[in-house]
């Protein structure tokens, strides 16, 4: 039993930059997590998106010991294997051509917009802007936070970088509109998965992609949120009939440890020696872990089940949304899932699963978001639902 208080501790070192749920996690395997004081929790929070095999997965953690005990960090000065064997794995199994790795999402979108920039100097007369979407989350960088478009994340840090504009999600024709002679990319999420799990028409992409192409518009697709599995397919792309010209990939692709990347098609590499790049970024460790992670999603096709489990995830909610009338909606692809109420009760729904040991995510005031590890079984799915049902029920009867 611990005797620190965490919370506290915390609470007199760190910038308050996190809204935490009062529990100190210490240890975790598969979807469970166990707190300081020895309670057990079900976890479909998964790191946000992050933990793709779970919660210390042996085949990561054994990548892991491996690679720290031959080498741990080195320059990009150098070759490294990790590094070209995780970029041939990501290029093989994707419509794109060459990587570029990093440490993180925002990263990863900030590499992006250069390169779409750089595209846009060298082949568009100098277009520079790019149109992103409301609803959009694309990081917290101060330029990040520009391209996203949520008024909340922005009002703080006015004047913003210039270069984004925004079009409403799921409309071609705002994206038309929006775009001007100095536009040089579209950058889009396949499903808003910070603006509350939002899915557009199934031929939104495709059109737009269409668009794009027809004005020599660089299509950039985040895919930070969707990608390596969690939507059912390895890259959410590959369900709409679309290949971006960049995409970008960070939160799942190492299974909890911090990397990023982003890809590009041929045309699209436009990068220079020194155009950019990363100290930490490619660093064999992170890339180890990345490559183990990817390779088992790909071997032991886990995408397939992911569509399976979230057809059976969404059919005991939509069960959960006839039986409680506060419940507005469910959405989401595969293992991404958004459980929206008519009220801004989320919060309160999550904390009471917390008391009964499941942890849950409060995307939005009335949405509650699930993205489990995909390793998650039928059996846990049925069990997070029961305990959701609990907490549901108390609510009814107040």
């Amino acid at each position: 039993m611990s005797q620190t208080n965490w919370p506290e501790l915390e609470q007199r070192l760190f910038l308050s930059t996190f809204k935490r749920f009062p529990v100190t996690l210490v240890r975790g395997q598969g979807t469970q997590v166990w707190d300081d004081q020895g309670k057990e929790y079900l976890d479909l929070v998964g790191g946000w998106a992050v933990n793709s095999l779970g919660h210390c997965p042996p085949v990561v953690v054994e990548a892991l010991e491996r690679q720290a005990r031959k080498l741990i960090h080195t320059s990009n000065q150098f070759y490294t294997v990790p590094q070209i064997e995780l970029a041939q794995l990501l290029v093989e199994n994707s419509s794109l051509h060459k990587v570029f790795l990093c440490n993180s999402g925002a990263e990863a979108n900030e590499g992006a917009v250069k390169l779409a920039r750089r595209y846009g100097k060298l082949h568009l007369n100098g277009a520079y802007e790019i149109v992103c979407a409301n609803g959009s989350f694309h990081g917290r960088t101060l330029a990040m936070t520009a391209a996203t478009g949520q008024h909340k994340f922005q009002e703080a840090y006015a004047p913003l970088p210039g270069g984004f504009v925004h079009a409403e999600f799921n409309d071609v024709e705002a994206i038309k509109e929006a775009a001007t002679a100095q536009t040089c990319a579209v950058m889009l999420e396949p499903i808003q998965g910070e603006g509350g799990v939002n899915i557009p028409s199934p031929d939104y992409l495709e059109k737009v992609q269409y668009w794009c192409r027809q004005n020599g518009i660089l299509l950039i697709l985040d895919e930070i949120q969707t990608g390596i599995g969690r939507t059912g397919t390895l890259f959410a792309y590959q369900q709409h009939n679309v290949e971006p010209d960049i995409m970008t990939l960070a939160k799942g692709l190492a299974s909890g440890v911090p990397i990023g990347a982003f890809l590009a098609k041929e045309q699209a590499c436009v990068f220079s020696p020194g155009d950019h790049g990363s100290t930490f970024g490619g660093n064999p460790l992170a890339c180890a872990a990345a490559y183990a992670t990817v390779k088992y999603i790909i071997d032991q096709n886990i995408p397939e089940k992911v569509r399976q489990l979230g057809q059976h995830f969404m059919a005991r909610l939509e069960g959960l949304q006839r039986q409680f009338e506060f419940i507005s909606e469910v959405r989401g692809r595969g293992l991404l899932i958004a459980l929206e109420f008519h009220s801004e009760i989320a919060q309160e729904i999550a904390m009471a699963c917390l008391e009964k040991g499941l942890l849950v995510n409060r995307v939005k005031p009335n949405t509650l978001r699930f993205m489990p590890p995909l390793t998650i079984t039928e059996r846990e799915v049925d069990q997070a639902i029961g305990i959701l049902e609990d907490a549901l029920a108390e609510k009814a009867r107040r």
